[in-house]
């Protein structure tokens, strides 16, 4: 598989915390994002795009 980037714009302030929690946790921040992409129903989101009216 191959890896794509993701760039977003954040404000320092959720930057920082972010970067905290990430080091609190022993993490980088693309683990946390994986993490979460992962833990997503995927159910529920398949179900999103299909009823999607767009």
């Amino acid at each position: 598989m191959k890896n794509k980037r993701l760039s977003l714009r954040i404000s320092e302030r959720r930057m920082r915390v972010l970067q905290t929690y990430a080091a609190t946790k022993d993490k980088t921040i693309t683990s946390l994002v994986e993490d979460w992409i992962d833990s997503l129903n995927s159910e529920k989101v398949r179900s999103s795009l299909t009823n999607d009216p767009d």
